[in-house]
């Protein structure tokens, strides 16, 4: 799979990545994976099943962290096969790379290792599409430079997400100027709606978030001109085994995209 297949399609929407934070087991991502796919056949939006093998930044130890890395990306397989669409999963470490490119279509650099040369080389070496997560500490001219990293190592698959920008300790601010600005680089933008939401750092070690207002930040993202959007969603987020605090809930997916896919008819209109 490379971008192409992602941005130009004939219905002229968005494409959408989505799914649960982490893998929590088989049962679960067939079930979510099955909704959004309904969905989005129904509204014809391209799709990508998005789920963790593994969640590397915890903030504390007893924090989850997958069900085990082959097990998680023989679901992610799972997915692929039973669905017929495109996966996407974070690496964290140059020597995941290679491992997860077997499973994953889309290989996700999170935002904390935007800068890690090593890793964004070997993303690339894969000839996977390399998704990179703007850093919170970046300005988003920076993004520049590190999909130079990949394609320079020989790989012109790459796209860039916007999700947030740190402001203070505890909160997130986004700068939609962002979006335009890193799509002149030539590469598709993402919206990371959810992440965008989050407030890290709290004293409980578990990150906070602002679910209600996934559909705001959504809307705006699309009325600039986003390329994609990346939303992470879970049947019941309260129970959620990571992220649960800035999830959307599963039910409430459909008609948030409907709105999204009008509001990208006027745009284009």
């Amino acid at each position: 799979m490379t971008i192409q297949d992602l941005k130009h399609t004939e219905s002229g929407n968005f494409f959408l990545l989505a799914g649960p934070c982490v893998i929590e087991g088989e049962d679960m991502a067939l079930r979510i994976a099955e909704r959004i796919v309904k969905i989005t056949d129904k509204l014809h939006i391209p799709y990508v099943f998005k789920g963790s093998y593994r969640k590397a930044n915890r903030s504390r130890l007893d924090s989850f962290m997958g069900i085990g890395d082959e097990k998680a990306l023989k679901v992610l397989q799972k997915v692929k096969d039973t669905f017929g669409v495109p996966t996407v999963t974070d690496i964290h470490a140059a020597n995941e790379a290679a491992m997860a490119a077997e499973y994953a279509d889309v290989l996700q650099i999170p935002a904390f290792l935007c800068r890690q040369t090593d890793l964004l080389v070997a993303a690339a070496q894969t000839g996977k599409i390399v998704n990179i997560k703007k850093g919170q500490f970046l300005s988003p001219g920076a993004m520049r430079f590190a999909a130079d990293k990949v394609v320079e190592a020989g790989n012109s698959n790459v796209m860039l997400t916007e999700r947030g920008t740190t402001f203070g300790y505890q909160d997130l601010v986004v700068d939609f100027r962002g979006i335009p600005e890193m799509q002149t680089f030539g590469y598709p933008v993402v919206m990371d709606v959810t992440h965008s939401l989050q407030q890290p750092n709290q004293t409980s070690g578990v990150t906070g978030g602002m679910p209600q207002l996934i559909e705001t930040i959504a809307k705006a993202a699309i009325a600039v001109g986003a390329d994609g959007l990346f939303i992470e969603t879970h049947e019941d987020p309260t129970v959620a085994k990571s992220d649960g605090a800035n999830m959307l809930k599963l039910d409430l997916l459909e008609d948030l995209l409907t709105k999204l896919v009008r509001i990208r008819e006027v745009i284009k209109s």
